[in-house]
């Protein structure tokens, strides 16, 4: 079961993929901090910065994590931080092409989509994520109008530690089991 971790930048999503990887969970980690990272480590020359190319970044994106599509266990339960319909949203808004619902076919989801929301209180900028809490704002209603439209059933994240948040997501796997 291909699991997505998704919403507002700054929400608590890879700290609580990083929860359930901890407690044994499978888990794949965000294409887009790792192509900053893989940017930094070259000196420019591998990937992308999503505020000097964004659709340079995408497209990075879009392969990163069909990549990750297909190195990902076929057994279990599989947690993505991210990955490619979020990728895939965000080619669609920069340059109109409609292919997110034809990647989103091509590659089986689990139907509920966990979105973290925005949560003022824990956001923070670092160099990875420099864009102010408006900017993170607006791509979350991005993303939950996405995903709505692709027929996912959207979980919002609760505002509550991330013990709590791990116990919420399990349970609400195990209870459409």
């Amino acid at each position: 079961m291909r699991v997505i971790v998704s919403g507002c930048s700054g929400g608590g999503k890879s700290t609580l993929i990083e929860a359930l990887a901890a407690r044994g969970e499978q888990v794949v980690r965000e294409p887009g901090r790792r192509i900053i990272a893989a940017y930094r480590a070259s000196g420019g020359r591998d990937g992308a910065l999503p505020w000097d190319d964004l659709a340079g970044f995408l497209k990075a994106a879009i392969v990163l994590a069909e990549a990750d599509l297909a190195a990902a266990p076929t057994s279990g339960r599989v947690f993505f931080d991210r990955g490619l319909i979020d990728a895939a949203c965000g080619w669609e808004a920069l340059t109109g092409a409609a292919t997110v619902a034809e990647l989103a076919r091509a590659h089986r989801f689990h139907r509920q989509v966990f979105l973290a929301p925005p949560w003022p209180e824990i956001y923070a900028t670092d160099p990875d994520r420099p864009h102010d809490f408006a900017a993170a704002v607006a791509e979350y209603e991005r993303l939950r109008a996405c995903y709505a439209r692709l027929g996912f059933e959207l979980v919002l994240l609760p505002k509550r530690s991330v013990a709590d948040r791990v116990v919420f997501v399990l349970g609400r796997l195990d209870a459409v089991l």
